[in-house]
């Protein structure tokens, strides 16, 4: 055999071991697409009545009014849609020249509720969400607490975005903390595992790409806990998709054709993640100030919906007296009973101020009794899908406040 035969069968043998890894990949990946599927197929949603509706959506969403974001509005509608989605909470960046909160989705559109909200940088270098918006571009010029205080005044929400960034936590008034951030996490793909990957299982499992970077908030939920401990009060925990459309690689020539795409948050994908899951009072309609209503009281988790559908899951609490919901504060008495109930087989973990308190495996129901002051929240783990989802929660709730 000649020797530049030889040379190209070892080169190809190489890169044929080069890429075992990625091979074994979408393997796995494939187990945990059969593995979703037979979860899903296996829901069970509790027909007890409630005074709650339930209701699921994203928020931290951006348009092309953002200025980094070339996505349409009949983009994100459509998206809304087949992601069966109840509402979205759009964030906006101010504009120079455009009032973009009022200028984004609002009210009802293909079925599905938009609310109008900002994303603003305070002059202290802070990003904040704020619910409803504001548009104005002057609020830049203002200091984290200002901000606050002022859109405080006028009946807004003011969400700690990007916790890990934060500088101001002596700040006080502000409604809660984005817990979770798609983008953020997306900040730790490794790019290069990220292209072979995408050669390998980009066409047949695009959205589990995001399974292979997943990882627990851990320094965002200890801040929050950190923060409801120095504080005494109701802190509200969201996820934010903070979609923009523009997460991903290709590969092109300079006339703009593209050879290679692997994009890994097109809206459909991004709003199939992460979904924040809210409860309004069943006699009120969803609308906006219902909405906002409900997150401003905590009456909400949010869910890594992408590996089971959470709608139906419910963590209540009560007393000898009455019956409370995540949120909701409680008086001790001579104890209170903490209700969870998923709508499959999971691990079920309670907090305690921060600290894990007890945990109960392979159930779908779980009641907890706590004779002790404290503000208790759950998160919820799907074992059986591999050992990589010990430590990746599939819910995180608000607390339970027991005073």
């Amino acid at each position: 055999m000649k020797r530049w035969k030889k040379i190209v069968l070892v080169l190809l043998g190489l890169i044929l071991i080069s890429q075992l890894p990625f091979i074994y990949r979408r393997y796995r990946l494939g187990q945990l697409h059969g593995a979703i599927q037979k979860l899903n197929s296996e829901r069970t949603v509790s027909q007890e009545a409630r005074a709650f509706t339930e209701y699921r959506g994203v928020m931290h969403v951006h348009s092309m009014l953002g200025g980094h974001s070339n996505g349409g509005f009949e983009e994100i509608i459509r998206a809304a849609n087949l992601n069966n989605l109840n509402f979205v909470v759009m964030t906006e960046h101010p504009s120079a020249n455009l009032n973009t909160a009022e200028m984004t989705l609002n009210g009802m559109h293909g079925g599905v509720l938009f609310v109008g909200g900002s994303e603003i940088v305070t002059a202290t270098g802070d990003r904040l969400l704020l619910l409803p918006g504001n548009g104005e571009q002057s609020l830049g010029a203002l200091a984290t607490q200002a901000v606050i205080d002022q859109e405080q005044r006028i009946g807004r929400m003011a969400f700690v975005a990007y916790p890990q960034e934060f500088h101001n936590w002596e700040a006080n008034n502000y409604a809660g903390l984005e817990v979770y951030n798609l983008y953020t996490n997306a900040r730790s793909i490794n790019y290069f595992l990220l292209f072979f990957d995408g050669l390998w299982s980009y066409g047949s499992y695009p959205e589990l790409l995001f399974s292979t970077f997943y990882r627990r908030p851990d320094q965002a939920l200890a801040k929050w806990d950190e923060q409801m401990r120095a504080r005494g009060g109701r802190l509200v925990a969201i996820a934010g998709n903070d979609a923009h459309a523009n997460v991903g690689i290709h590969l092109g020539d300079a006339a703009g054709k593209k050879l290679l795409q692997i994009q890994l948050d097109p809206y459909e994908r991004s709003f199939r993640v992460v979904r924040n899951h809210v409860f309004i009072e069943r006699d009120k309609p969803l609308a906006a100030d219902t909405l906002l209503a409900a997150v401003r009281e905590g009456h909400t988790f949010f869910s890594f919906d992408l590996f089971c559908d959470a709608t139906g899951f419910f963590f209540s609490a009560e007393n000898r007296v009455e019956k409370k919901i995540m949120g909701d504060e409680l008086a001790l008495e001579d104890g209170v009973r903490l209700q969870v109930n998923a709508p499959v087989k999971c691990r079920i973990v309670l907090f305690k101020d921060g600290q894990r308190l007890m945990e109960e495996r392979d159930v779908m129901n779980k009641e907890f009794t706590v004779k002790e002051r404290g503000a208790y929240r759950v998160e919820v783990y799907l074992d059986q899908l591999g050992a990589a989802f010990e430590q990746r929660p599939w819910i995180i709730t608000n607390p339970i406040y027991v005073r």
